[in-house]
């Protein structure tokens, strides 16, 4: 049930009620899900509101659009766990080639329920998201969502942000940077990033969520990436 008065985002209290349809099996796995009039109706709000809920839940892959079919709930995809966790910006170095960044936007908002749960924050937490394109050598190789807890974020600097933020942890916070969970999977650029990343509509990325953690053990990053299919590549070491 929407609550208006709650203090808490309207578009965020409807895609907690859109994942509780799926938890519960009312929206099954595969499936569309209403149209937006419907589900504005449903919900009692505008169909702006319901168009920012759904594309919430489609960058974080819980959704999927599907080009004049809907929206659907989207497929479990298999996880790969990557062995290391390197800054882009010494990546990029390592490869001889010079990074930069581009911010779009950045700011302190209310923390959506997946972010909260991969940082570990209390219900009615803040966190800072940036929007930001990665270069090597002046060419677009990511698009990545950014979201860092509040309190770690009001140590930061808009330098440290076009920069590198590991190394601004590390300088700021006096921790290394510890393990992190990475998913991964392949997917179509979105309407919204191909004109960041300077492809065509449809072109192919790799998407990457990552959680990454301090020495100690605390969430600190919550990572949502586009990289370009051409331009970037992983590699994984397995042990035997």
């Amino acid at each position: 049930m929407i609550d208006k008065s709650s203090g808490i985002p309207i578009y965020i209290q409807i895609q907690s009620e859109i994942k509780q349809k799926i938890e519960d099996g009312t929206w099954q796995v595969g499936k569309a899900i209403p149209a937006e009039r419907q589900l504005a109706e449903m919900f009692h709000v505008s169909r702006m509101t319901v168009r920012q809920a759904i594309q919430g839940l489609v960058d974080d892959t819980i959704l999927q659009r599907r080009v004049g079919a809907g929206t659907f709930i989207a497929e479990k995809k298999m996880t790969e766990h990557l062995e290391a966790v390197t800054s882009f910006t010494n990546l990029m170095i390592h490869e001889g080639k010079v990074p930069s960044s581009r911010i779009v936007s950045y700011g302190i908002r209310p923390a959506s329920t997946q972010e909260r749960e991969a940082l570990q924050l209390p219900e009615n937490s803040n966190v800072m998201r940036i929007e930001r394109i990665r270069y090597g050598d002046k060419i677009p190789i990511l698009f990545e969502i950014v979201v860092v807890p509040e309190n770690i974020a009001s140590l930061l600097t808009k330098e440290d942000i076009m920069e590198s933020l590991y190394e601004a942890i590390l300088s700021k916070l006096g921790q290394n940077i510890g393990e992190a969970e990475q998913i991964m999977e392949a997917a179509l650029v979105s309407e919204k990033v191909a004109p960041y990343l300077d492809v065509k509509m449809g072109s192919p990325v790799m998407k990457l969520r990552q959680i990454t953690f301090l020495q100690d053990g605390r969430p600190f990053e919550f990572t949502r990436s586009q990289y370009v299919g051409n331009r970037f590549q992983f590699v994984a070491r397995v042990k035997q």
